[in-house]
């Protein structure tokens, strides 16, 4: 991911381990760790929607092609590549590719660069709406590997940008013959790990980009909900109900883990864990309601070793069924 800086502290006399994600983020209270998200809360039963039969084998061939590209950051050659595979791929589903571009200029750089959000949609006439998105550029530099001469060695990020954009080329295969009542969008934002500062460089480009775009936009698309998925392809990954979600998508987060308790989707933990800035906070400020699954223990996370043989079809595999049992059953 991103801003998901790792602070390790030890308690003077209890010698307790705590664990911060985020610039400046504190941790989650005490009573919000201790807070579980109740399975099957808040849910319009509907026996008839059925999970995707989504194929793994198929889902990690799209994530071993994103990464044969190698590094995808922003304005780059890799990230044109990757535009184009993503533009093709979808398009031969039938979906409508949309290219929502714009520039940017980091802090710690001189110049801007072109960025560029992907709108992939399903029924597009539709006008009421649900988002399913993720990042997919990557980090200039692997800066959590322990020896800082390695930082900017090739770094293709196959579960921490990678993973997320799979996971939904895999599902388009599925949602377009789903039965929904509303339109699908599938948002890739820009833009969103393109640091190279990080003291000094912003986060979430693209997604405050898009938010505020839709939000200026009259008439605007009625958006019921959004989920973002990040680094969700790690194995053995765990998805605790992330904090902000929690807070301020309560609703949804019941929706997403109750659905999970049902299907079984043992990675889906009914606990709330750790605040984590990411592109939903810029969807929930713009008034969308908007949640995070996220695996906040990625052992590669920023280091050369996030590549796709650390990478699990399974987990992904358990995201999209509960991704495709909430599509048929949202209103």
């Amino acid at each position: 991911m991103r801003r998901f800086i790792l602070v390790v502290a030890l308690l003077v006399g209890g010698g307790m381990v705590l664990h911060f994600f985020g610039p400046a983020e504190p941790e989650a209270d005490s009573a919000q760790k201790r807070e579980r998200v109740p399975f099957a809360a808040d849910r319009d039963a509907a026996p008839q929607a059925k999970a995707v039969a989504f194929d793994g084998k198929r889902a990690m061939s799209y994530l071993e092609a994103i990464c044969d590209i190698g590094p995808r950051m922003s304005g780059t050659a890799g990230m044109k590549r990757q535009q184009e595979l993503i533009q093709k791929h979808f398009e031969d589903l039938g979906a409508k590719v949309a290219m929502q571009e714009f520039s940017a200029r980091q802090n710690s750089q001189r110049r801007s660069v072109p960025m560029a959000n992907m709108i992939v949609s399903f029924h597009p006439e539709r006008q009421r709406r649900v988002i399913l998105c993720s990042h997919y550029d990557t980090r200039p530099i692997a800066d959590q590997e322990p020896d800082p001469r390695k930082w900017r060695e090739t770094f293709v990020s196959a579960n921490d940008g990678g993973s997320g954009v799979a996971l939904l080329m895999e599902l388009g295969h599925h949602v377009k013959d789903l039965k929904t009542n509303v339109g699908v969008d599938f948002v890739f934002f820009d833009g969103e790990e393109y640091i190279f500062d990080r003291d000094r460089d912003k986060y979430f480009f693209g997604s405050e980009h898009f938010a505020q775009t839709w939000k200026k936009s009259k008439p605007r698309v009625d958006y019921a909900a959004a989920i973002l998925l990040d680094m969700v392809g790690g194995k053995n990954a765990r998805f605790p109900a992330e904090g902000y979600s929690f807070a301020r998508a309560t609703k949804l987060v019941r929706e997403i883990w109750g659905l999970a308790g049902e299907l079984g989707c043992q990675a889906f933990k009914d606990q709330v864990g750790q605040r984590v800035q990411d592109d939903h906070l810029a969807l929930l400020n713009a008034g969308i309601p908007a949640i995070d699954i996220i695996d906040f223990e990625y052992a590669h996370w920023h280091r050369l070793s996030d590549v796709p043989a650390n990478c699990s079809p399974q987990s992904m595999e358990q995201v999209a069924r509960v991704l495709g049992v909430w599509l048929q059953r949202t209103k």
